[in-house]
């Protein structure tokens, strides 16, 4: 028999594999991320996720078999996006080189997917990368392909969204003079250190493009090298993680690092847990509303990312994030590698600070027998290797985010989860009884724009100087899932309590609480499969803003109420 037809049927027959990467928070990632919970699916990475490494596979039972076709996978008959093969090479690997490779060529195809929302009375969104959801309309269309192919890897998965940006009242920005004319002046931030956060991306509606998820990468073994603009997830928390979030747009980066590893004794093949490490490079760029000098509009972030799976603690994972941000160009204050210096501070011995550093320690412990999973980031603004500084106050400029999950088992065969999460990022107390200046968690004085890409927080969506408590509850059935949340938080209070306090202490008054802004949402989302490849989402939340404005002359706070309906539709080839 010729086989050349065998060929011809292997490059073009397309056949699907039961795993596939998945982009940061969608919804195929975190219905992956829920059947992990019950140990259904095996987590692709220990704390460093973008869509290149988040590699989902299905785990398999005692006697080997696929969890697959398992009762728990309760949207099994539903197209959540599979790769497929164009050639598999049936050849036996010769040598060390050709082992470490996947010797198959396969592809993948993302979206189309397009996302809408408004904002009746002022903007709410988070984790949705370049999109700016103001008042008004928003929207956001993505699609895109991956290829891979002997070890290298091309995803391309672009954005574009558009943002009405409806005038609404926000806080007068703490920006003055020629520099932020027309800009900050007018739109930017409130409080004393510099932040490229506007209140209002400027006065009329625009367009954004990004890049998003797009990337070049080559990988052998576990062994990843890569350049491109994917969005980077550090740490267990499901909503604010500290170090970095898929919150603000996209930038250029380049990494290298292991991915997640299993480490075994030579020679006695004891099993030494699981082992997982990033470092990366990347250009920030200011937003169009910070100030007008165009030679200080990139900053160099520099970031490392390690994380360890115990063997003898099974599903109990400890890890260590640590960023830098550097002036793009001022070659003295920072080296590309300054940063793995364990012993760098975040001054020198004349006191100036040359870079803005932020570290974050994460605990993770999950235990799929009883689908439960606890976690814990804690962080550090400004830091320093000083074992003294942790002995005598460790909770200087710190932060975190705690949380539980709790998967569930519903009458009917619906299945449920269960999430709280909690996060504070206010200035310790050292701040306001013993050190007599302003800063808050995303700020530093020698990088003017903060900690943000684009004008957005790179970090926790919630923003600098606040809190945040999220509970909700998620059914799943078999066409789709239904989410009911509700969240308080108060926005900046480093801002309300240094500023207005201090202010009000100037005018002879000492009730500082009549300034507190606080947030209370609650909100129904849901998705809907009309069938197998075509994907409705939907939702509304009612968000009561008490305070608005941070005035409050007579102690009774204005109420503004914002209601945010939207709705998405997503295809799945």
């Amino acid at each position: 028999m010729s086989t050349k037809p065998l060929i011809v049927i292997c490059l073009f027959s397309s056949l699907p594999l039961l795993f596939s990467q998945e982009a940061l928070k969608s919804t195929e990632e975190e219905y992956y991320d829920f059947l992990s919970l019950q140990g259904i699916t095996l987590r692709p990475t220990l704390g460093y996720r973008t869509l290149s490494d988040s590699e989902w596979q299905f785990a398999t039972d005692a006697d080997g078999n696929s969890l697959a076709d398992s009762e728990g996978n309760i949207w099994q008959n539903n197209n959540l996006g599979t790769k497929k093969t164009i050639y598999d090479s049936q050849d036996e690997a010769t040598n060390c080189f050709t082992r470490g490779l996947s010797r198959s060529v396969r592809y993948k195809l993302y979206g189309p997917e397009w996302y809408n929302s408004y904002n009746t009375a002022a903007p709410y969104g988070q984790n949705d990368g370049a999109l700016w959801q103001g008042k008004g309309y928003n929207t956001s269309l993505t699609a895109g392909a991956r290829l891979e192919a002997y070890g290298f890897e091309l995803t391309v998965k672009p954005s574009l969204s558009f943002s009405q940006n409806k005038s609404f009242a926000y806080i007068q920005p703490n920006y003055s003079g020629e520099a932020y004319a027309g800009k900050a002046d007018t739109y930017g931030y409130y409080g004393v250190a510099g932040i490229d956060a506007p209140q209002r991306f400027g006065d009329s509606p625009f367009w954004t493009y990004d890049w998003g998820d797009t990337e070049a990468r080559w990988s052998w073994h576990t062994f990843t090298v890569g350049f491109g603009t994917q969005s980077i997830w550090l740490g267990p928390a499901q909503l604010n993680p500290i170090i970095h979030s898929n919150n603000a747009a996209s930038y250029p980066k380049f990494d290298l690092g292991l991915r997640k590893t299993q480490l075994t004794m030579p020679y006695f093949g004891w099993n030494l847990g699981y082992i997982e490490a990033r470092a990366w490079w990347g250009k920030l760029t200011e937003s169009d509303w910070f100030d007008n000098d165009d030679s200080n509009d990139a900053n160099l972030i520099t970031g490392l990312g390690v994380y360890y799976q115990l063997p003898f603690f099974k599903e109990f994972t400890i890890g260590l994030n640590r960023t830098m941000l550097s002036k793009w160009d001022d070659k003295n204050s920072y080296t590309l590698f300054k940063i793995y210096n364990p012993r760098l501070s975040s001054g020198n011995s004349g006191g100036k600070d040359t870079s803005d550093q932020r570290i974050s320690f994460t605990f993770d412990y999950k235990l799929p027998k009883v689908g439960f999973e606890v976690y814990l980031e804690w962080a550090r603004n400004d830091y320093s290797p000083n074992i003294n500084y942790y002995i005598r106050y460790p909770f200087h400029t710190e932060g975190w985010t705690f949380g539980s999950r709790k998967a569930l088992s519903l009458p009917g065969g619906l299945k449920g989860i269960l999430q709280l999460e909690l996060t504070f990022l206010e200035c310790s107390a050292d701040y306001d009884r013993l050190i007599p200046w302003y800063t808050t968690f995303y700020a530093h004085h020698y990088i003017t724009q903060g900690y943000t890409n684009g004008g957005q927080w790179l970090g926790a969506g919630i923003g600098t100087g606040g809190n945040s408590q999220y509970l909700g509850f998620s059914v799943y059935h078999k066409k789709g899932s239904v989410t009911l949340f509700t969240q308080r938080r108060n926005p900046d209070l480093d801002y309300t309590m240094y500023i207005d306090a201090k202010r009000d202490s100037e005018n002879g008054t000492s009730d500082a609480q009549k300034n507190i802004r606080a947030v209370l949402a609650a909100g129904l989302r849901s998705n809907f499969f009309l069938t197998n490849d075509f994907r409705l989402d939907s939702g509304i939340v009612l968000e009561g803003e008490h305070n608005p404005l941070n005035v409050s002359d007579d102690g009774n706070s204005d109420i503004r109420y914002n209601v945010c309906v939207s709705f998405g539709l997503c295809y799945r080839f």
